[in-house]
């Protein structure tokens, strides 16, 4: 990857020494060097708006004088209509004589500014309709402020809106046909009076049909009639925030269904969670034949460009154009058609409900905009020039050739980062002789190194991989807005990069199903975590994902503290989303272990295989969340430097991230464990059977990137993101692309200013094995808690003792709740903390349990 030269902090400190500098006149030209470093042209009016409507200061704020406005519009029309008659000449005088005496005279409740306006909405335009406008203006100001709707906004909008204006035309008619003074048309407005007159002139006593035919026009059409049978309007389904508002006992209620309708109900539209979001995502997926990763098809052999020799050797230019960043279109192993689910599928609950939506759990989340990343535009491509292919195919010939090495023809594909030299070498040439020329080709050619795949995988070649002199630096922008990384259809897309041929390379972190990384100092290691983790968050929906980020040097990945509330999961009793200390590391790994556990239980008592197929049970509305169903969202785990863990906690955390790595990838817990140092004792057999694929940067030596790929190549990358990935056997060398520190904060910053949830996801709880036993004499029953009868109670009726049980039924904290899990057992309700296991709870039923407490009380 070419990224500059000088380490990730010394470009901060320049770039803030930059912003510093006093800015030149508007119109004095730059310097190139000045011009390839801009990061904003001009600024971007549309994406501060996005900011400004996404912080949840402004919408609190918007939200709250909305219905202020609402409440003042609904006092000045109650009072016009009582008193619109003596306002309606100070109004009409109200420009004309002193504001004191118009205001002295006037008697609406809210003034002259009350009155003109409610002699607007009212008297000129709807009468008592009007105050269809405040509730509207209420209901919108009510879901900015609350976050969710209290009634279903859009239909209510157009129901009132009707209301106002039919009103209007009925009362119109009434006060034309029966007031000859008109002294009532306040009630009516002008619309409904004026238009009535027009309609009585032309069809007398029909008027009232027309009136009457419009209402019954619109309840045809806002309630879906579809035939005059005794509609069910109970079928209608309702808006998303209906479906999720309200118990889960309401959601799973079968309500009632007139099965007369049932073929009419089958015929009718389905109804469909409809989507809100800048990036669509599939409902379900079922899983491809094989373990395809790849969504980059190479490009055939475009015509080649033939360098003729007196020798008869050609070198051909495989793809001399192909330093575009167009990539090419998603192809697959296996055609996998996208799962749609049936809404009847299950009885009436889809029907009447809809499909369950998690997004709309934050329905106005916004997804990060490209904006929020750099665009060079000035970038170097990587320049391979025609004298340059010549001089190193000559060169590579030349030295085969001192070895009584005969070749027929080289091919070359420029890459971002090297260029690679693919040679058939004559009959009878043993391959492992040229293997063997590794140095000595490196040498004549003058490269930081080389690497020789002896022969290529499928293509019945030799390759040799040279670095590039000019080097591309492939930004993040450019990945990110590509059309492989944009419809990929993954459950967890990841951009990997580039390949040798320019392909961007996107993978599915679902299906590898964990990434062992590995990386000496400065070869691009956090950078890549800075990919992965970007990828995954302009992706995925935070209902969808959650992550768990563990960072022993306690800087890397700080930047993601923003994210707390929308993607960021945690132990309840945790205050720091990050992870940093070690005991805590050691917690977090064996609460996921938990989480795994509960999660497996959920799936057996679902009948489902993986999450994918229970998720989709879910959004089908097949699973009762009072037993304990819920959406269940991906949860990554990233691990920023394992060496550390290691060193500090040795057996504490191999045994639990083993564990994970060979059991939690069915129920949607994915690992990305990075390290330095990809030694023996890091990353140790246990560790390693378990991650199939592995990605390595520069190392330092043949030895460790045997460890990390059990095979050689790794000690011959040439740093900055250049780096090897192994998957499935085959191995790819990719240039990785470029995020600055810069970008990240702006993408954390973007997401985190917008309404989030109350806390982050939390995960179970965990303590450690003298989780609380060795304080059993310092608990005092005789000052039990308040709230010790109810949850022992709790305890035994659901025969289970948990921390997290206490803590869902009774809404409390997990100190409070874990002293009560104390007390409980000091009184032998439950038993003594077994690890990951669910305490066992010693008393079998509620008539023994109220004799242990009057006990207790002493009666």
């Amino acid at each position: 990857m070419a990224q500059p030269t000088t380490s990730p902090r010394q470009n901060t400190l320049k770039r803030t020494a930059e912003r510093n500098e006093p800015r030149p006149p508007r119109g004095t030209p730059r310097d190139g060097a000045s011009a390839s470093r801009s990061r904003r042209p001009s600024f971007n009016w549309g994406a501060a708006l996005d900011r400004w409507f996404t912080d949840q200061r402004s919408t609190l704020t918007l939200g709250v004088l909305l219905m202020g406005l609402a409440l003042g519009l609904f006092i000045a029309f109650v009072s016009y209509l009582l008193n619109g008659s003596a306002d309606q000449s100070v109004v009409g005088a109200a420009f004309s004589e002193p504001l004191a005496e118009s205001g002295a005279e006037t008697r609406n409740w809210l003034g002259l500014v009350g009155a003109y306006v409610a002699h607007v909405f009212v008297f000129r335009w709807f009468g008592i309709g009007a105050l269809a406008l405040p509730v509207i203006v209420f209901l919108a100001g009510y879901k900015m402020t609350f976050g969710y709707e209290l009634l279903p906004l859009s239909r209510s909008t157009t129901a009132l809106l009707f209301a106002a204006v039919w009103s209007s035309l009925m009362l119109g008619y009434i006060v034309l046909v029966t007031d000859s003074a008109q002294t009532s048309s306040v009630w009516c407005g002008g619309i409904g009076f004026e238009t009535n007159v027009a309609l009585y002139s032309l069809f007398g006593w029909g008027n009232l049909a027309f009136i009457g035919f419009l209402l019954f026009f619109f309840v045809i059409y806002f309630f879906d009639i579809r035939s005059l049978k005794m509609p069910d309007f109970s079928r209608v389904a309702p808006s998303k925030s209906q479906k999720h508002r309200g118990d889960a006992l309401d959601t799973y209620e079968q309500g009632d269904v007139d099965t007369d309708n049932q073929d009419e109900l089958d015929e009718a539209e389905a109804p469909t969670a409809a989507n809100h979001f800048v990036t669509p995502e599939p409902v379900e997926e079922p899983p491809t034949n094989g373990s395809a990763t790849k969504s980059y098809v190479p490009e055939e052999t475009p015509l080649p460009e033939v360098i003729a020799r007196a020798t008869g050797v050609t070198l051909t230019i495989k793809n001399r154009e192909a330093v575009s960043d167009e990539p090419t279109e998603e192809l697959s192993a296996t055609p996998s058609p996208t799962f749609e689910p049936d809404p009847f599928e299950d009885d009436d609950l889809v029907a009447v409900h809809g499909l369950y939506d998690p997004t709309l759990d934050l329905p106005q989340y916004l997804y990060p905009t490209n904006e929020l990343l750099t665009d060079y535009q000035n970038t170097r491509k990587a320049q391979v020039s025609d004298d340059e292919l010549t001089a190193n195919k000559e060169r590579i010939e030349s030295t085969l050739r001192n070895f009584g090495i005969e070749i027929d023809s080289i091919q070359a594909s420029i890459g971002p980062t090297v260029t690679l030299y693919e040679i058939v070498p004559a009959k009878g040439v043993r391959i492992s002789k040229i293997k063997s020329l590794e140095d000595d080709i490196a040498l004549n050619l003058s490269a930081l190194g080389i690497r020789i795949i002896a022969p290529m995988p499928g293509m019945g070649t030799i390759g040799i991989e040279v670095p590039n002199k000019n080097r591309e630096m492939v930004s993040m922008r450019s990945v990110i807005t590509s059309d492989v990384f944009t419809n990929s259809k993954f459950d967890l897309p990841v951009v990997l990069g580039k390949t040798i041929s320019n392909e961007i390379y996107v993978a599915d972190l679902a299906k590898m199903p964990h990434l062992l990384m590995a990386g000496a100092t400065g070869q691009g290691k956090s950078v890549g975590l800075n990919v992965l983790l970007t990828s995954l968050i302009y992706k995925k929906h935070p209902s969808q994902l959650k992550l768990v980020l563990v960072d022993p040097k306690k800087v890397e990945l700080t930047l993601f503290n923003k994210l707390e509330r929308h993607f960021l999961a945690k132990l309840p009793d945790s205050e720091e989303p990050i992870i940093t200390d070690t005991k805590k590391v050691v917690n977090t790994l064996n609460s996921l272990c938990i989480e795994m556990d509960n999660r497996y239980n959920l799936l057996k008592d679902a009948g489902c295989r993986n999450l994918k197929e229970y998720n989709a049970k879910f959004v089908k509305r097949r699973l009762n969340p009072e037993k304990g169903h819920r959406f269940l969202p991906y949860i990554v785990l990233i691990v920023d430097e394992l060496a550390d863990l290691m060193m500090t906690a040795g057996k504490e955390v191999e045994q639990p991230i083993a564990r994970l790595a060979q059991l939690a990838r069915a129920i949607g817990i994915h690992l990305v464990v990075a390290t330095q140092r990809p030694s023996v004792n890091v990353i140790t057999g246990l560790i390693k059977a378990n991650f199939p694929a592995r990605l390595s940067f520069k190392v330092t030596s043949k030895i460790d990137s045997r460890t990390i790929l059990d095979t050689g190549g790794a000690e011959q990358l040439v740093g900055m993101g250049d780096m090897l990935l192994s998957s499935n056997s085959d191995i790819i060398r990719l240039q990785c692309p470029f995020v600055d520190t810069n970008e990240i904060e702006e993408i954390c910053e973007y997401v985190g200013n917008q309404r989030g949830y109350d806390d982050a996801y939390a995960l179970p709880e965990f303590v450690g094995d003298d989780g609380g036993q060795g304080d059993e004499k310092d608990v005092d029953l005789d000052n039990r808690d308040p709230m010790f009868d109810e949850a022992a109670r709790l305890i035994v009726i659901h025969q289970q003792g948990s921390t997290s049980l206490i803590q869902r039924k009774l809404k409390l904290g997990y100190n409070r709740a874990g002293r009560l899990i104390d007390q409980l057992e000091a009184a032998k309700i439950v038993g003594p903390f077994e690890g990951s296991k669910a305490r066992d709870v010693l008393v079998s039923d509620l008539q023994m349990l109220e004799e242990m407490l009057k006990r207790l009380k002493g009666e």
